[in-house]
C-alpha cells in the first residue's frame, strides 16, 4: 500500500492510498471519489509526461510519498 499526493495547482490536494499493481485509471477513479470530479475529466502527470490510464504505477516507477499533477480536461 502506498500514498500518492495529488496538486492541481489551484489549492486543492489529494492523498490517496492505492496499491503499486492499481493502473493509472484506478488512480484517477480514487481521486475522482475524493475530489467530486468525474474520472474521465481527470488528467495525471508529472512534468510534461502524461500518464497513460492501462499502465500501472509499478511501471511508471510510481513510489510511496510521490507528488503528480492532477489536471482538469
Amino acid at each position: 500500500m502506498i500514498e500518492v499526493m495529488l496538486n492541481d495547482r489551484l489549492g486543492k490536494k489529494v492523498r490517496v492510498k492505492c496499491n503499486e499493481d492499481d493502473t493509472i485509471g484506478d488512480l484517477k477513479k480514487l481521486v475522482a471519489a475524493q475530489t467530486g470530479t468525474r474520472a474521465d475529466k481527470i488528467r495525471i502527470q508529472k512534468w510534461y509526461n502524461i500518464y497513460k490510464d492501462h499502465i500501472t504505477l509499478k511501471d511508471y516507477e510510481i513510489h510511496d510519498g510521490m507528488g503528480l499533477e492532477l489536471y482538469y480536461n
